[in-house]
Order: C-alpha cells, then sequence, then structure tokens
C-alpha cells in the first residue's frame, strides 16, 4: 500500500508533532484580475467571500490596496484582524486537537498584492504570534516580484515559509477562458525564479475546467511536477453564486465535472506524482448556499470517504 505525502505527515516528520494551518483573510486585499489591473471581473469562477467566511465580516470599507501605494491606512485594522482570526481558531484547535504548533495561512485574495511596507509588516506580524512556526502565502505568480521573493527567502532561513501559487492550469487556452489575465510562461517563470530564492512551492490545480480534457488536465500534473514543486492541491471546479460561470452554468453552457470522471482523474493524477511531493488537498467543496453545482461538492465528509475507499483499491493510502 502507497501511502500518500499528506501535509500532515510531512510537518509531523519535520516537526515532531502536528502543524496546523490557519487561514486568514485580510480586509482591503484584492486582485490585479478584480481592479482591473490585467483584467475585469475576476477569474469566471472566483467569488472569495464564498471560500472564506472570515471575508463576510465585513470589516472594511471600500477601500483596495495595491503595490503602487504609499501609504496603507487599513494596516492597524489588519493587524487586528491578525489577531482575532488566528486566536479564535487557535482556541478550537488547542481544544479539539490539543495542537501546539500553527501556520498562519494568507489565503483569500491575493496576499503579495499590497504595498511593500505593508506586506513585510503583516509577515512580520503574524509570525511573532504565539506558537505560530511559518507562513503560507497565497498569491498569483504574476504579483511576486524579487524584492518580496527575498525578503522571504531570508523569513525562510529561520521559519517554514510556503508560496502558495493558483497556478490552476498549464494550458493557455484555459487562462484565456477562465480570465486568468496572465499566461502559462508567467507561472513558469515564476516557479522557477521561487524556487531560485530557495522556497517551496505549493500549486494550486483545478480539474474539470473549461473545455478541458482528462489529458489536459493530466499534462498540467505532469508539467507541476517536472517544475520541482514542492507540494500540490488538486480540487475539482465548482460553481458559486455571483461568478461568471455562475452564469455559464445556468444558460447550459457550463457542465461540471462528475465525481466519479473526478476521482478517476484523481487517481491517475497521483499515481504520476513523485513519492516525495506532499499533496495537501486532494479535492474540496462548500458546505452552503452560495454552491450551485455539482451538488457532491456540498459535503466534503462524503466526497473524502469516496476518494479514500476509490485509492485504497488502487493501493494507495491517503
Amino acid at each position: 500500500m502507497r501511502q500518500i505525502l499528506t501535509a500532515g505527515r510531512y510537518f509531523r516528520e519535520k516537526f515532531g508533532e502536528n502543524v496546523y494551518k490557519i487561514p486568514v483573510s485580510m480586509p482591503g486585499f484584492t486582485c490585479p484580475n478584480i481592479d482591473g489591473t490585467v483584467a475585469k471581473g475576476g477569474c469566471v469562477y472566483c467569488e472569495n467571500e464564498s471560500f472564506s467566511p472570515n471575508l463576510r465580516q465585513k470589516t472594511s470599507k471600500k477601500f483596495y490596496l495595491n503595490p503602487n501605494l504609499d501609504d496603507n491606512p487599513l494596516l492597524s485594522m489588519q493587524k487586528e484582524q491578525i489577531d482575532i482570526q488566528y486566536q479564535k481558531t487557535r482556541v478550537k484547535l488547542k481544544k479539539k486537537f490539543k495542537a501546539k504548533k500553527f501556520l498562519i495561512y494568507f489565503q483569500s485574495f491575493t496576499n503579495t498584492y499590497a504595498p511593500y511596507e505593508t506586506l513585510k509588516t503583516l509577515y512580520g506580524y503574524a509570525l511573532g504570534k504565539e506558537d505560530v512556526t511559518g507562513l503560507s502565502i497565497g498569491t498569483r505568480t504574476d504579483c511576486v516580484d524579487e524584492r518580496v521573493l527575498s525578503y522571504l527567502s531570508d523569513l525562510s532561513k529561520t521559519k517554514e515559509i510556503w508560496m502558495e501559487y493558483g497556478i490552476q492550469s498549464f494550458f493557455d487556452e484555459t487562462m484565456t477562458a477562465t480570465n486568468r489575465g496572465h499566461s502559462v510562461e508567467n507561472v513558469i517563470e515564476t516557479i522557477k525564479k521561487t524556487k531560485s530564492y530557495g522556497l517551496k512551492i505549493c500549486g494550486h490545480l483545478i480539474f474539470g475546467l473549461p473545455g478541458e480534457s482528462e489529458e489536459m488536465m493530466l499534462k498540467s500534473v505532469k508539467k507541476a511536477v517536472d517544475l520541482g514543486l514542492d507540494s500540490l492541491k488538486i480540487h475539482p471546479l465548482y460553481v458559486v453564486k455571483n461568478t461568471a460561470l455562475a452564469v455559464d452554468y445556468i444558460k447550459g453552457r457550463f457542465t461540471p465535472i462528475e465525481e466519479d470522471k473526478y476521482i478517476s482523474v484523481l487517481i491517475k493524477a497521483l499515481k504520476i506524482i513523485p513519492k516525495n511531493v506532499i499533496i495537501q488537498r486532494v479535492t474540496a467543496g462548500i458546505g452552503n448556499e452560495t454552491l450551485l453545482a455539482p451538488k457532491w461538492c456540498y459535503c466534503k465528509h462524503k466526497q473524502m470517504k469516496k476518494i479514500r475507499e476509490e485509492l485504497e483499491k488502487e493501493g494507495i493510502l491517503y
């Protein structure tokens, strides 16, 4: 039975105990694909409030950051939100799992798309929280410069630092169809540059994107492996309200991937991923009223049960 190297197994081996990720969402952060810098409207599947309950608190006014701003009037609020969100989840994890070590995960929107001094302040502030052993920073490959990579590289000498890039696909036609706002070439260049700074990379891939075949999905996995990514997150494309994809779904222009098909492609993907690559996610979903389709993405517990059963049939333990 082949045992997948999960994030839990990786952290237990490295730190001698479990390390838990705590997601935080920063008020005032946005994306160049939303503010019109590279495109308008965001990616067709993206409605960030669906992915992060913290954003629903509406803690910020209608002010958004970008790297060219000289001032950040939301900095105090952002630090306060790190305090609130981190402490709330930390207490739950300590109570439920007796957790002692944590990574703060800057999750929603593009978490390098802000003034450099803001990023330094927030990353440093997060690392200073009690029991925090590192950071995981969710961002786009077109929103990272060498100054940020150099700073994070210095931090990585004493802390666990991960860059999480939303790759989604290695096909330019898919980038166009999803209104991604950058090219595959940019993805490849940024991954190579990030690795040159010695930083760990987790790449996000989506199965079931518009127009993609099984062959394309597996080619994206193979490309991620060839580029030497340290970790992967894989999940199906699901449709949430208030997105361009929702309009296509309602009008019959998009059909979500079926559960059996997704699991079949996932198994083939895991078989071509080397044993030393950490698999941080094999599915995803959203258990609230924002989900339109596919309905099998509503309950993650049921998804994982079926995925584990099918993997075990193939001699794979997740």
